[in-house]
């Protein structure tokens, strides 16, 4: 609806992990590197972790991209299966065929293996990715570990990324889990972006989406920050609305104003409230101290006046 009004070709701030719009901060780009990184390595598991909405599966989206035809990837967006009901998933995704009729852990298991050491042997690398990793149970896990003991003498045949929320980091600290957490090469917490990384991702995807300049000014992009909280998902979310209000009311631009009344619409009072306090607790805290510090050096000061 405002695309034509603020000269875009596209929702520049649409939720869906487009990796066209994908804003590589430093933050990105190490994650990406970690991930690919692990890949060439000889171990087993890679891992991504990040709070909601941190853009985590964008990142493994571009990961996708970024691999060559050498390389065949299942994907399981969906990871609360039975160990059973995981490997049938690998093998519909690696175009594996069995009777469903006869099927076992065994049974599976023995036909991924095959179908590991034969694109290995055709020169093709097996990727498996996990999205929503942290729903996976202990057993499921393990069942995983199991299937990455295929090797030769210098690198496992099966490659596992593992991309969930920080709740997967604690699911790996459990005791029946360490041989698999032992074989995680690389690992990578993404945090959410800074306050100067917050503008840049605004400018970026305006740009992308055919802006010619980005029309939220810098209060509008302070408040951003302070509401959002530097994560992604919440960022979209509030630029397309703040732009559906401006819109609306035929603003040129999206001011401060605008952001706030968009924020109360998508997250409500108290969140919005909420976060604003955080953000200023600390300042607050800090004024209070100098204050303290600057009036008992003025006392001391005066003290030494009258002495």
């Amino acid at each position: 609806m405002y695309l034509n009004y603020y000269g875009l070709v596209d929702n520049p701030f649409s939720i869906a992990p487009n990796p066209d719009y994908l804003f590589m901060s430093t933050r990105h780009k190490q994650a990406l590197a970690h991930l690919t990184f692990g890949l060439n390595e000889t171990g087993g598991f890679v891992m991504l972790t990040g709070e909601v909405g941190t853009g985590k599966t964008t990142v493994s989206r571009k990961l996708m991209q970024e691999l060559g035809d050498d390389t065949q990837m299942a994907v399981i967006l969906n990871p609360t299966l039975s160990a059973l009901e995981l490997l049938a998933t690998v093998c519909d995704e690696l175009g594996i065929r069995y009777q469903a009729e006869s099927a076992s852990l065994k049974t599976f298991t023995d036909k991924i293996l095959a179908k590991l050491a034969s694109n290995h042997e055709n020169g093709i690398n097996t990727v498996l990715l996990i999205d929503e990793a942290q729903h996976l149970l202990p057993e499921v896990l393990e069942q995983l570990r199991l299937l990455t003991n295929l090797e030769t003498n210098t690198e496992k045949l099966l490659k596992v990324v593992l991309i969930g929320q920080p709740e997967l980091q604690q699911l790996l600290r459990r005791n029946e889990l360490r041989q698999l957490a032992q074989r995680v090469t690389a690992r990578y917490h993404l945090l959410p972006l800074t306050q100067q990384e917050v503008a840049q991702y605004v400018e970026h995807r305006w740009t992308v989406a055919g802006g010619v300049a980005s029309c939220f000014n810098k209060s509008a992009l302070s408040e951003l920050f302070t509401i959002s909280g530097g994560i992604p998902r919440v960022i979209n979310l509030l630029c397309d609305r703040a732009l559906s209000l401006g819109y609306s009311l035929q603003k040129p631009f999206v001011n401060y104003q605008i952001i706030v009344s968009a924020s109360f619409q998508v997250l409500g009072d108290e969140i919005v409230v909420q976060r604003q306090q955080q953000y200023w607790r600390p300042i607050y805290i800090g004024v209070f101290i100098t204050a303290v510090v600057l009036g008992a050096i003025a006392a001391g000061y005066a003290g030494g006046l009258h002495a």
